[in-house]
């Protein structure tokens, strides 16, 4: 089954915005948005484990086309105070199963009730499990969309700041980079994000830390983001996001890291969680599954 891109954004529009606002509380979001991901559709021959790595709990999801001897950690999005490895189960197995690796699905702690560092402190606490359990950085990719992308960004510049080898490469979907929220593309048509619910999550999550490099890695240092492993970032031409990804983009490339960006036309905030439904959703995740693999040994090399 295949659900045409349009009438996936219309089904966003009116069943998964509404729910993602300021009228529900964040724990009555969460309830409602594990509900409407309830039933992705995965590769054939996939198997998941719920498990923990550094204490954070995590699901462990292994397909036909994954190495044991390849991790890729994925952060999920939802502004910091929604989401879960089951509402991002189907673009976190199908980036599995494109990059040729075992994916950590990671269910670290959310704001409010848990607002930064927690989320900081879980992601590097997972990635450290992995390179103690034997796994070579060179072997560990991480992922994450939306506040996840922005989690992935703050574990890279964590871990250069305390010494830790840096990952193989990042794969950033849509990432939340500036927590201040001045430049948010108001002028698009996205018909998931809200200034509201992101007001929300910023507030929730950051409080007075907006500021601060982990929470807004469009900030950072240049030198910091000179540090950063090869990136390969996706942002959409209809979300509130795109500008500041694009102005992210920028800046790190001046900076010196590796970049490689393509903007999604006609896509919105992090289609990329219709994967298995929508083919223009599985046909993004793989070319990013596809980038992250020539990152790992055997691959091709990034460019």
């Amino acid at each position: 089954m295949h659900v045409p891109l349009r009438a996936a954004r219309l089904l966003t529009r009116r069943v998964v915005r509404p729910v993602l606002g300021t009228r529900l509380s964040p724990a009555r979001q969460r309830q409602v948005i594990d509900a409407l991901m309830r039933f992705p559709v995965l590769p054939r021959g996939t198997t998941i484990e719920h498990t923990s790595l550094g204490g954070v709990p995590a699901d462990r999801i292994t397909t036909p086309a994954s190495n044991p001897d390849h991790a890729l950690l994925y952060l999920h999005g939802g502004a910091h105070i929604v989401g879960s490895p089951l509402t991002h189960r189907a673009a976190a197995t199908h980036l599995a199963d494109a990059t040729g690796a075992v994916a950590h699905v990671l269910d670290h702690r959310l704001a409010p009730e848990h607002p930064y560092p927690a989320a900081v402190d879980d992601a590097l606490a997972a990635y450290r499990a992995l390179l103690d359990g034997g796994l070579a950085p060179e072997r560990i990719v991480v992922a994450g969309d939306s506040a996840g992308g922005g989690l992935a960004l703050a574990l890279a510049l964590r871990a250069h700041a305390t010494g830790i080898a840096r990952p193989a490469a990042l794969g950033l979907v849509s990432p939340w980079v500036d927590a201040r929220l001045d430049g948010l593309a108001e002028h698009v048509d996205d018909p998931l994000l809200t200034r509201g619910w992101l007001e929300l999550g910023a507030t929730s999550y950051a409080a007075r830390h907006r500021e601060h490099p982990e929470v807004s890695p469009l900030l950072a240092d240049p030198a910091d983001l000179a540090t950063l492993p090869p990136l390969f970032v996706h942002a959409a031409s209809d979300e509130l996001f795109v500008d500041d990804v694009e102005r992210f983009v920028a800046t790190a490339r001046a900076a010196g890291a590796t970049v490689t960006y393509r903007r999604l036309e006609g896509h919105w905030h992090v289609t990329h969680l219709y994967a298995g439904t929508v083919r223009a959703a599985t046909e993004v995740v793989r070319e990013l599954g596809g980038w992250l693999r020539s990152a790992l040994p055997n691959g091709q090399g990034v460019s």
